[in-house]
């Protein structure tokens, strides 16, 4: 991704990650998200797909606006489910029309039940590493895939997950996003495996994703994005803040949740990871404060590369 490179060298960019509004009181929320991290200069910022598809045009409208209107560098999300070879080519042109070239790829969560049964449209594309090849001989685009530091629940095994990443990245990604985790050891893990399965491919960004947990409701949040209950000593630690009342102390649990994602931050930056990315929610708050107590400054006005 040109947004790494042009970074380089200026310490570990971050990146943040947005959803599509579903309403006006959301399009403004995310606006102001969007404006307060402008000023903190992340690398890239991604604007998600939901499942089935079934916020596309929110989807590729508001990139196109980040795209046009904002100094930031949008990625576009695609997913294959739900859409024939054609319809996504189409949804590629449209996003090549508002000038944007970044497309992260995804096969995606089947509608109504992220864990349900996967089904390919019967026009459409069985795996990931199709939807590198289809977008990449559209143009010059740049492309990235998901990865999962504790494997996708729908691989056999571990081995099985890190040979999908490789083709995906032989098929012509450039980098992959992790699925959000809480371990910083199944991160490394990850990157040990792809670097023994093919050294080649291992080179190329594995950028780990992050959220700030702010309150036990987000808890249950946190575990639908990743797939996996949170680990043991996490949950103890924000059901310890949380207290032994009838009503969770929100402040506390907050202060933990900023507390572990700064601490996995600076772990992940020791470990040389190539960028750190965050789930914000169309929120700016948390994941600022997090940037913030790992040195990244706030200036008065975006910078243009």
């Amino acid at each position: 991704m040109q947004s790494l490179d042009r970074h380089a060298g200026a310490g570990v960019p971050f990146s943040v990650e947005f959803s599509p509004p579903h309403d006006e009181a959301g399009e403004q929320r995310l606006w102001r998200a969007v404006r307060t991290f402008e000023r903190m200069h992340p690398a890239f910022v991604s604007m998600t797909y939901g499942a089935g598809g079934s916020t596309r045009d929110r989807t590729v409208r508001v990139t196109g606006q980040l795209a046009e209107e904002t100094t930031l560098l949008p990625v576009g999300h695609l997913t294959a489910v739900g859409h024939s070879v054609a319809e996504l080519r189409s949804i590629v042109g449209a996003y090549a029309d508002s000038g944007i070239t970044n497309i992260l790829v995804l096969r995606g969560d089947p509608p109504g039940d992220p864990l349900g049964e996967w089904e390919k449209h019967p026009d459409g594309v069985e795996y990931a590493e199709e939807l590198v090849r289809i977008v990449r001989d559209l143009g010059d685009f740049h492309v990235g895939v998901a990865s999962f530091p504790q494997g996708h629940h729908r691989s056999p095994d571990l081995d099985c997950d890190t040979a999908y990443l490789a083709a995906k990245l032989r098929a012509g990604a450039e980098y992959s996003i992790t699925q959000m985790f809480f371990d910083v050891d199944d991160y490394l893990r990850l990157r040990d495996r792809i670097a023994a399965l093919d050294p080649v491919e291992a080179a190329k960004p594995i950028i780990p994703e992050l959220m700030p947990i702010t309150s036990l409701r987000t808890v249950e949040r946190a575990e639908q994005l990743c797939g996996r209950p949170l680990p043991e000593r996490v949950l103890e630690r924000l059901h310890r803040a949380a207290g032994s009342g009838a009503e969770e102390d929100r402040a506390a649990v907050r202060a933990a949740g900023i507390e572990i994602a700064t601490e996995m931050g600076e772990r992940l930056i020791a470990e040389g990871a190539p960028c750190l990315h965050f789930i914000t929610l169309n929120f700016a708050k948390a994941t600022s404060e997090v940037l913030t107590n790992l040195g990244y400054g706030v200036t008065a006005a975006p910078l243009i590369a």
